[in-house]
C-alpha cells in the first residue's frame, strides 16, 4: 500500500514536471478542459445567486406587510391555492354563476375589502398608460401608493432624489428614465392627461429592473387621468387594486385566508407562502385534482434528455481532443518512459505516469476554471442582473456544487489520458528507447461495435417516433448512433485514405499521414463530427419548421397592400390627420378610407361595453349556422360520423382572422386594395348594396346587422351561437365569389346604406396600396409625424412570409465552423509536433520551404473535411426522428379532435416536411475545410528548427 502510494506521488511529480516543460501543449489541453468549467461554474453561481431566500422573496412581494389582498372579480366565494396562483369558485366552474362585483368595474368607487379587526392596510393601485417622452410615446405602468407607509418598505429601492410629498410630484423607475430620456427634475405628462408631474426621485424595482413605472401618492395620478379621459369621451382608467395588510400576531394564517376566500378575496400571505399547508387542508385541491392547478416542470423529460446528451457529447468531444494531446505527449516522452522501464518500472508505473498527466492538468483546469468562473460572475454581476431582469439576493456560493464541477474537470482529464496510458504501457522498453513504434494492427472489434451501435441507435430513434416517450427515445437513440459513428471513425479514416492515389503530392502526404496516425487523427475527426452533427441536427430541425411555417403562412392582405388604423377608442377625431400624414410620407397608389358603425354615443367604440355604448354584430341566419356550435350539447350532440360530415359542411367553414373590425363602411376603392376584381362586387357597392365575403351571412340576397346595447352578455334562454338581443337592420347584399378574399373582413357596407339605416359612422383607418414600396426612411418619417401629432396607430404592410431562418442558419454555421476549425487546428498542431522528424527529412532531401506550410494546410483541411462529412450524415438522424415524432403527435391530435367533434379544416395530417438546409451544409462542406486549411497554412512557419541528435 505504501509502495503504491509513493509510486503515485512520484508519477504525479514526473507528470507535473513534464507538463511544465511542455507549456504549449499543456496550456492547450488545460484550456480545452477549463473552458466548459468556466461556463458551468459561472452558470451555477448565477442561478444560485438569483434564487432568493424565503424572506427575500417576501420582502420584494409584500414589503413589510403580512399579506396582499386582491379581488379576482368572481362575485362569489372562492377556493385558492396556498401561493394564490390558482383559484376557482366554490363548486367549480360548472356550477358557477357570477354574482355582484363579478365584473371589473370602476375601482375608484369600490369600497375597501373587509379586513380582520385591527389590521393596518395601504392601497396599491396599478394601471397602464402612454406617457410622452423625449423620443415619442412609452407604454408605462402607473402606480399609486403611499410611499411613506412603513408597509411598502422593501418593494423598491430609492436610488436618488426624494419621495413625493404633494400632488404633482412623482418618482420614476430607473428603467423609465433610461428609456424616456428624462432625469430627476424633469416634468412628464401622461398622454391622455392635462396635468404635468415633476420627477423628484428615481427608484429601482429589484424584481423588475426593465419595468418603466411612475409612482405617485394616492389620488394624484390615476384619478386625474381618469377624469381627463372621461371628459374626452373615452372610457376611464382600468386599475388593478391590491391592499398590503398588517395584522400582527401570528400573521395572516391559512384560516384567515379561507375566511377571506369566502368573501371572494384572493390572499398572498407571508406565513402561508413560507409554510404552506398540506394538500389535504386546501379545499381547492380536494375539489379538483392538484395536477389541474399545478404548472408543468420548467425542465421536462425531453429537455433533460437533450441536456444530458449535449453534456455527454461535450465531455466526449473534450476527451477526444485532449486524448491525442496526451498521446503525443507520451510519444514525445517515450525515451523518459523507457528509462523508467529500464530501471525496474513495470507497466502500471508507465500507466500511472501518463494518467497523472491527465490528473495534473485536470486538477489545474478545475482550479483555474472555477476561479475564472467566479471572477467573471462577480465582475459581470450588473450585466447578469440586467439580463435576467432582477437583482441577486447576494452571492450564494455552494462549495459542494463547485467541488463537483471541479471533479468533472479532473474526471475529463483522466478519461482523456486512459487510452494513451494503456498504449504507452504496451510498448517495450527497447522500442521506447530507440524511438521505434513497431507494427500496430487495427482493432477489429471496435468497427463491429460501431456498426452495431449505429444500427441499434437508428432503430431506437425510429421507434421513438411511434412511442409515447417520443423525443426522449429519439434523443437517446441518436446519441447511441453518433457514438457508433465515433467508434467507426478509425475505419472510416482508413477508407478516406484510399482516395490519396488520385491526389497531388502535398495532399497525398497529408492524407497518408492522417491514415498512418489514426490514433491522433480519429479523435480529432470524431470531435469535429460531434460538433457538426449537433449543428446539422438543429439546423435541419429548425429549417424544417421554417419550411412548414412558410407553407402555412396566411397573408393578412394582398402582397404590397397595407392597413393603418387607430388603436385607441377615442382617436377617431384624429383620423384625418393620420390619413394626411400617410399620404404625405408614403408613395400611395390607392387609398381606401374605412369607417366603423357607432352604436350609442359618438365616443363609443366597437369594444365599449358600458350601458351607454354598444356594438354592431352580423347575424347569421339560424338555418345557416354551424350545428356543431348551435346544438344544446355542442359537438357531443352528434355521432362521430355526423361530426365528420358536419366539419365538411359549408356552414362550418371558418373565416380566417385578420382585422380588428370585420364590418366596415367603405367604397369600391377598398375592393381594389383587396385585389377583388369581381365586377359584380364593384357594381353592388356603387348601387348601395353591401358586399359579403362570408357565405353564411347572406340569405336571399339580404344580410342582417344587429345593434346591441349594453354589456356583452347573452340573454337567458338563448341557445349557443345565438347573438344577444338588439335592434336588427336588414341590408341588400351581394355575395362575393369564393375566389375573392376578404382577408378577415366579412361585410363591406356603402356609406349610403348606413346613412339610410340611420346608423352613425366614425373613421378609424385606411387600406392602401403603394406605388413601389416604402423605404425604411419613409416609415421612420411617418412614425415621427404620427408621434408629433400624439396619435397611437397600428400599421402593417403585407410583405409575405418573413422568417428568421437565414440568421439562425448563419449563426449555426459560424458556430460549427469555429468549432471545426479549432478542432482541426488542434489536430494539425499535434500532427506537426508528432511528425517533426518527417518534416525534417523532407527538408533534408531538398523539399522547398513552402512544402511545410502546404502540408500543414492540407493536414488541417483533411481532418476538417472528414469530420464535416461524417457529422453531416450523423446529424440528420435526430432531426428526422424529431420531425416524425411531431408528425405522429399532430396525427394523434387530429384523431382526438375528430373523436370529440372539434372543428378542423382537414382530417389529414398537416404539412410537416423534413427539409435539409442545403446552404448550411454547403457552407460546412466547402467553406469550413477550405478556411481551416488556409488558416493553418498561414500560421505555420515555412522552416522548422534544426534537428538535434538524441543521445
Amino acid at each position: 500500500m505504501i509502495s503504491s502510494y509513493h509510486s503515485w506521488i512520484a508519477a504525479i511529480r514526473i507528470a507535473r514536471r513534464d507538463a511544465w516543460r511542455s507549456k504549449g501543449r499543456s496550456a492547450l489541453v488545460l484550456a480545452m478542459i477549463a473552458l466548459p468549467i468556466v461556463g458551468v461554474s459561472a452558470v451555477d453561481l448565477t442561478v444560485r445567486s438569483s434564487q432568493l431566500s424565503g424572506e427575500q422573496r417576501m420582502e420584494r412581494l409584500l414589503g413589510a406587510a403580512d399579506a396582499k389582498v386582491s379581488d379576482p372579480h368572481m362575485g362569489t366565494a372562492i377556493y385558492q391555492s396556498p401561493d394564490a396562483q390558482s383559484y376557482a369558485p366554490v363548486g367549480g366552474y360548472d356550477k358557477y354563476e357570477p354574482g355582484p362585483g363579478s365584473g371589473n368595474e370602476d375601482s375608484a368607487n369600490k369600497p375597501a375589502p373587509p379586513l380582520p379587526a385591527g389590521a393596518q392596510s395601504v392601497k396599491d393601485s396599478k394601471s397602464y398608460g402612454k406617457v410622452r417622452t423625449r423620443y415619442g410615446i412609452l407604454q408605462t405602468e402607473l402606480r399609486e401608493v403611499d410611499p411613506a407607509s412603513p408597509l411598502v418598505k422593501g418593494l423598491w429601492t430609492l436610488e436618488r432624489g426624494r419621495l413625493p410629498q404633494t400632488a404633482g410630484e412623482i418618482i420614476a423607475s430607473t428603467s423609465f428614465l433610461e428609456q424616456s430620456g428624462y432625469f430627476v427634475g424633469s416634468s412628464v405628462v401622461p398622454r391622455e392627461s392635462t396635468t404635468s408631474y415633476k420627477i423628484v426621485g428615481a427608484y429601482e424595482l429589484p424584481d423588475a429592473l426593465g419595468q418603466p413605472q411612475l409612482l405617485a401618492p394616492p389620488g394624484t395620478l390615476l384619478a386625474p387621468l381618469d377624469r381627463d379621459m372621461k371628459a374626452a369621451g373615452s372610457p376611464g382608467v382600468r386599475t388593478q387594486d391590491e391592499y398590503l395588510v398588517k395584522v400582527g400576531g401570528a400573521g395572516f394564517t391559512w384560516d384567515l385566508v379561507k375566511q377571506a376566500n369566502a368573501q371572494s378575496l384572493l390572499i398572498e400571505s407571508r406565513v402561508v407562502l413560507l409554510n404552506p399547508p398540506a394538500d389535504s387542508e386546501v379545499p381547492l385541491f380536494t375539489q379538483q385534482p392538484r395536477d389541474r392547478y399545478q404548472s408543468g416542470s420548467l425542465v421536462g423529460a425531453t429537455e433533460l434528455a437533450v441536456l444530458s446528451t449535449v453534456v455527454g457529447l461535450a465531455m466526449l468531444e473534450i476527451c477526444l481532443l485532449a486524448g491525442p494531446a496526451f498521446a503525443v505527449g507520451a510519444r514525445r516522452s517515450r525515451r523518459q518512459l523507457g528509462l523508467v522501464g529500464a530501471n525496474g518500472g513495470d507497466r502500471r508505473h508507465i500507466r500511472a505516469i501518463v494518467l497523472s498527466g491527465g490528473l495534473v492538468i485536470g486538477a489545474a483546469a478545475a482550479v483555474i476554471g472555477t476561479a475564472i468562473g467566479i471572477a467573471l460572475t462577480v465582475g459581470l454581476r450588473p450585466v447578469l442582473e440586467e439580463t435576467i431582469g432582477k437583482r441577486f439576493g447576494g452571492f450564494d456560493v455552494r462549495p459542494l456544487e463547485l467541488l463537483g464541477i471541479g471533479l468533472l474537470a479532473v474526471l475529463t482529464g483522466l478519461l482523456a489520458a486512459i487510452v494513451p496510458a494503456v498504449t504507452a504501457s504496451r510498448q517495450t522498453v527497447l522500442a521506447s528507447l530507440t524511438g521505434r513504434r513497431g507494427v500496430r494492427r487495427a482493432n477489429r472489434i471496435l468497427p463491429v461495435l460501431g456498426l452495431l451501435a449505429i444500427a441499434g441507435g437508428t432503430v431506437i430513434a425510429l421507434y421513438g417516433t411511434v412511442s409515447k416517450m417520443g423525443s426522449t427515445v429519439v434523443a437517446g437513440g441518436s446519441a447511441i448512433a453518433e457514438l457508433g459513428i465515433v467508434a467507426l471513425t478509425p475505419t472510416l479514416v482508413g477508407l478516406f485514405g484510399r482516395a490519396g492515389r488520385w491526389l497531388p503530392l502535398s495532399p497525398r502526404l497529408a492524407l497518408r499521414d492522417a491514415v498512418r496516425n489514426r490514433g491522433r487523427t480519429a479523435p480529432a475527426v470524431a470531435a469535429v463530427l460531434a460538433a457538426v452533427a449537433g449543428t446539422v441536427a438543429v439546423a435541419t430541425y429548425q429549417h424544417s419548421h421554417e419550411t412548414q411555417a412558410r407553407h402555412e403562412y396566411v397573408a393578412e392582405l394582398p402582397y404590397g397592400a397595407g392597413l393603418i388604423e387607430t388603436s385607441e377608442n377615442s382617436a377617431f377625431r384624429d383620423v384625418p390627420s393620420m390619413r394626411e400624414a400617410l399620404a404625405k410620407e408614403l408613395p400611395l397608389d390607392v387609398r381606401a378610407d374605412v369607417e366603423r358603425l357607432v352604436v350609442g354615443k359618438p365616443g363609443c367604440s366597437g369594444y365599449t361595453t358600458s350601458q351607454d355604448c354598444g356594438r354592431a354584430e352580423i347575424v347569421i341566419p339560424k338555418e345557416q349556422r354551424c350545428p356543431l356550435y348551435t346544438a344544446k350539447n355542442g359537438p357531443a350532440s352528434f355521432t362521430l360520423e355526423q361530426r365528420r360530415e358536419l366539419r365538411n359542411d359549408w356552414r362550418c367553414k371558418d373565416q380566417p382572422f385578420g382585422v380588428r373590425i370585420p364590418l366596415v363602411v367603405a367604397d369600391e376603392k377598398l375592393l381594389t386594395v383587396l385585389a377583388t376584381a369581381d365586377p359584380g362586387a364593384v357594381a353592388a357597392l356603387k348601387a348601395g348594396k353591401a358586399v359579403s365575403f362570408k357565405k353564411q351571412n347572406v340569405q336571399a340576397d339580404k344580410v342582417t346587422v344587429r345593434l346591441i346595447m349594453g354589456r356583452d352578455e347573452p340573454a337567458e334562454g338563448y341557445a349557443p351561437g345565438e347573438p344577444a338581443p338588439g335592434q336588427d337592420k336588414v341590408f341588400a347584399a351581394y355575395q362575393a365569389p369564393e375566389s375573392a378574399k376578404g382577408y378577415g373582413l366579412e361585410l363591406v357596407l356603402p356609406a349610403s346604406a348606413a346613412k339610410a339605416a340611420g346608423i352613425a359612422t366614425a373613421p378609424f383607418g385606411s387600406y392602401f396600396t403603394l406605388d413601389g414600396g416604402a423605404s425604411s426612411e419613409q416609415r421612420q418619417r411617418l412614425d415621427g409625424a404620427l408621434d408629433k401629432m400624439g396619435l397611437d396607430t397600428a400599421m402593417k404592410i403585407e410583405k409575405g412570409y418573413e422568417g428568421d431562418d437565414s440568421l439562425a442558419m448563419l449563426a449555426l454555421t459560424v458556430f460549427a465552423g469555429l468549432v471545426t476549425i479549432g478542432a482541426a487546428g488542434i489536430a494539425t498542431g499535434l500532427a506537426q509536433a508528432d511528425a517533426e522528424g518527417d518534416l525534417k527529412t523532407l527538408a533534408a532531401v531538398g523539399a522547398p520551404p513552402r512544402v511545410r506550410r502546404t502540408l500543414s494546410g492540407f493536414q488541417c483541411g483533411v481532418v476538417a473535411l472528414m469530420g464535416v462529412v461524417l457529422g453531416s450524415a450523423a446529424g440528420l438522424l435526430p432531426a428526422v426522428g424529431l420531425r416524425l415524432t411531431e408528425r405522429r403527435a399532430a396525427a394523434d391530435m387530429i384523431r382526438h379532435g375528430i373523436e370529440n367533434g372539434y372543428s378542423a379544416a382537414s382530417e389529414t395530417v398537416p404539412y410537416m416536411p423534413i427539409a435539409v438546409p442545403w446552404s448550411t451544409l454547403a457552407g460546412l462542406l466547402i467553406a469550413v475545410p477550405v478556411g481551416a486549411a488556409l488558416l493553418a497554412a498561414l500560421v505555420t512557419r515555412s522552416s522548422g528548427a534544426l534537428a538535434r541528435r538524441e543521445v
